[in-house]
């Protein structure tokens, strides 16, 4: 996803944590469901919160809040899973709730902030500007992936320092 081209339109999946819009491109959305019950897996990566079933293939959950480094989204009527998939990867992202679609012309997505990219963060690929209402962040899924590639690294060191 370029930013700054006017000719470039960009459609996103709107999703929601704690009050904050984050935006995925919906060609990288499946599908978007009710939040279930889920399987809980041992073992399994800490921001992987387990798996369901979904027209029989099983598809890890990854609670969004705790991948971008926050509180759990909350267990409400409104929480959605949205089903993308990164690099022949499919999982899902729990979210608060999904809004809508938003279609973006290339003109108002803007890189993030030097600082934050100078820094090493690379969780958001571009920031949507909207006259009058805050901006629409625009998650970089591969960044959210190896966060999940990171927590089960963090857990195998942890057992490995206590001799599990």
């Amino acid at each position: 996803m370029q930013t700054g081209t006017s000719e470039l339109n960009v459609e996103l999946a709107c999703l929601e944590v704690r009050g904050q819009v984050y935006g995925v491109d919906v060609q990288q959305v499946r599908e978007i469901v009710r939040a279930q019950t889920l399987t809980p897996l041992p073992r399994a990566p800490e921001l992987v919160e387990g798996v369901i079933d979904l027209h029989g293939v099983i598809v890890p959950v990854v609670d969004l809040g705790r991948a971008l480094g926050g509180a759990p989204v909350a267990h409400c009527a409104d929480a959605r899973i949205a089903i993308v998939e990164v690099d022949g990867l499919a999982f899902g992202l729990r979210a608060d709730a999904v809004s809508d679609v938003l279609a973006v012309v290339g003109s108002d997505l803007q890189p993030p902030p030097a600082l934050v990219t100078q820094a090493g963060y690379d969780a958001i690929r571009a920031v949507v500007r909207r006259q009058g209402q805050p901006p629409v962040l625009v998650l970089a899924l591969e960044s959210v992936l190896e966060s999940v590639y990171r927590s089960g690294l963090r857990d195998t060191s942890r057992e490995a320092a206590s001799g599990e």
